[in-house]
């Protein structure tokens, strides 16, 4: 009788480890998970203007006409940021020369040279 619960108990902390075991790894499988999504969240936002293909010229980017653009289109940096698709800090560190543009982001801002201030606006809804 004490070697027949000695065995059940026995199986019954096995499986019990076990369970234990597969708990654990699939909440690191979910906190692994939870970091993609905020990952993917947090992304960058979707540009308001639309880039049709990009130019066979080498694109240039210079700090001071990216600020004189923003002044001149009389767009905050999170407008054009919106328009653009980065964030306003990135267009603040743009433009205190603490960062440059990534070459996917130029087409954007190239884009963003051709437009008047009302058509930045209405782009924008504003």
């Amino acid at each position: 009788m004490q070697k027949k619960k000695r065995a059940e108990t026995q199986q019954l902390k096995k499986a019990s480890a076990q369970y234990r075991s597969e708990f654990a790894a699939l909440k690191r499988h979910i906190a692994v998970l939870e970091a993609a999504v905020k990952k993917i969240a947090k992304g960058q936002p979707k540009p308001v203007l639309k880039v049709e293909k990009e130019s066979s010229t080498a694109l240039r980017f210079r700090a001071g006409g990216f600020a004189t653009l923003r002044k001149k289109l009389d767009l905050s940096a999170e407008q054009m940021g919106k328009l653009i698709g980065v964030s306003a800090q990135s267009v603040y560190h743009w433009e205190a020369e603490k960062s440059r543009p990534r070459a996917s982001q130029l087409p954007s801002i190239a884009a963003a040279r051709k437009l008047t201030k009302k058509e930045a606006w209405a782009k924008l809804g504003l």
